[in-house]
């Protein structure tokens, strides 16, 4: 069964820092786009950055340019979002999903998802 586990949430203070974590099982993420959503609290779901298959090419969504860094260990099968300097806006639930059309930031490019971890950035 195809399956995606985010981790690495937790509640961190204005200008921390998290690494969020992606893991894919029964199938193989070298072959697919990877993408992490996030849906804050009474906001729309929101494309944050997205990852191609390679690795050769990354998407960021303009709040986090500069701040988050997408990447993947093809090797581990897991792909990873870096977040820095991270802001009360950055609060919410986090999902990974990944796809077959590389860095996208569209919801509807994704095939297969996760269930989500909540960062909250308070202090």
């Amino acid at each position: 069964q195809e399956q995606l586990v985010e981790s690495g949430g937790g509640l961190v203070q204005p200008g921390g820092s998290l690494t969020l974590s992606c893991a894919a099982s029964g199938f193989n993420l070298n072959s697919y786009a990877i993408g992490w959503f996030r849906r804050a609290p009474g906001k729309a779901r929101e494309g944050v950055s997205a990852i191609s298959d390679s690795g050769g090419s990354t998407n960021y969504v303009d709040s986090v340019k500069g701040r988050f860094t997408i990447f993947r260990d093809n090797a581990k099968n897991t792909a990873y979002l870096q977040m820095n300097a991270l802001t009360p806006d950055d609060t919410g639930v986090y999902y990974c999903a990944a796809g077959l059309y590389g860095s996208s930031l569209k919801p509807g490019s994704y095939d297969y998802w996760g269930q989500g971890t909540r960062v909250t950035v308070s202090s």
